[in-house]
């Protein structure tokens, strides 16, 4: 069943990113951590690593496209056996949730100290009031 490459997250605040270059042509053979495309988001460019062994089946967003959504299927890995009419079968919807990439947890918010409750003097007392009192 061929396998779906989705748009990877590359951070906890990435919505969507540009297809940069492809570096693998279809029909290339694939081995799991070939870099297979390069991604642009607003701050990097970083290398999409295939997570699955096969041949690369069809390019499924061309290069260059701009703003393609996290997940979205960019590609399609063919399996050993398979061929290009395997192309419209699907993986499993427990087989994509296993190749998806994996969410980078929110960064740790960075804790405050409480702040001390100021202690408040009490107000003086009448008799004290004319103790201070200038003479």
């Amino acid at each position: 069943m061929p396998i779906q490459v989705l748009m990877p997250a590359l951070s906890p605040t990435m919505e969507k990113g540009n297809l940069a270059k492809w570096l693998k042509k279809e029909g290339e053979t694939i081995k799991s951590g070939d870099v297979i495309a390069e991604i642009e988001t607003d701050k990097a460019t970083m290398e999409v690593e295939a997570t699955d062994e096969g041949t690369l089946g069809k390019i499924l967003i061309p290069e260059g496209t701009a703003d393609v959504a996290v997940n979205t299927p960019i590609a399609t890995i063919l399996a050993d056996g398979e061929t290009a009419a395997d192309l419209g079968k699907a993986a499993a919807p427990a087989q994509q949730e296993r190749l998806r990439s994996p969410r980078l947890p929110p960064p740790p918010r960075p804790r405050r100290p409480k702040p001390r409750p100021r202690r408040r003097r009490p107000s003086p007392s009448p008799i004290r009031k004319c103790l201070k009192a200038p003479r």
